[in-house]
């Protein structure tokens, strides 16, 4: 695998989707919970895609329950909970592992290529986002406590 587009993942409607279908766009991914201290950002998350999704950005939301149990329902209540709290209208996907032995293939894939602190490969927290430009290549990671405020100027910078 050689690209981000190599890789397809469950929505949360249950459909399995492709991501070469986001050929041409820049995606921020970002692993999501809905009972996080960081959960506040699906306001900012969305306000981004509203903003840029026309100049060719899509953000990708894949919940994961790996940190403190901080997304404990299944898809139909994390959809619910995203639409009717914060309006989220990006694309959402299954709930997933993000480390461990069942990490979903492409999160194995992005943290290979975007290495945390000190090198690590390991998720942290809820809300880590990975930027990929158009080609599909992964840019950059971010912390969890880098907002989609703070990094704005670097999802601009990749459309």
């Amino acid at each position: 695998m050689t690209s981000v587009y190599d890789f397809s993942a469950r929505t949360i409607d249950g459909d399995e989707q492709k991501l070469d279908a986001f050929k041409g766009k820049a995606m921020l991914v970002v692993n999501v919970a809905s009972k996080c201290g960081f959960t506040p950002q699906y306001t900012g998350l969305e306000a981004l895609y509203e903003k840029l999704k026309d100049k060719g950005l899509v953000v990708l939301g894949f919940p994961c329950d790996q940190f403190g149990h901080q997304e404990p329902g299944n898809e139909a209540e994390i959809k619910n909970f995203c639409s009717l709290t914060y309006d989220v209208k990006f694309p959402l996907f299954a709930k997933i592992d993000v480390n461990g032995a069942n990490t979903h293939p492409l999160y194995k894939y992005l943290k290979h290529e975007a290495k945390g602190v000190l090198g690590s490969e390991s998720i942290k927290w809820n809300f880590t986002k990975f930027l990929i430009d158009k080609d599909g290549k992964v840019i950059r990671r971010y912390a969890p406590t880098d907002t989609p405020e703070k990094i704005e100027k670097d999802v601009a910078a990749v459309l």
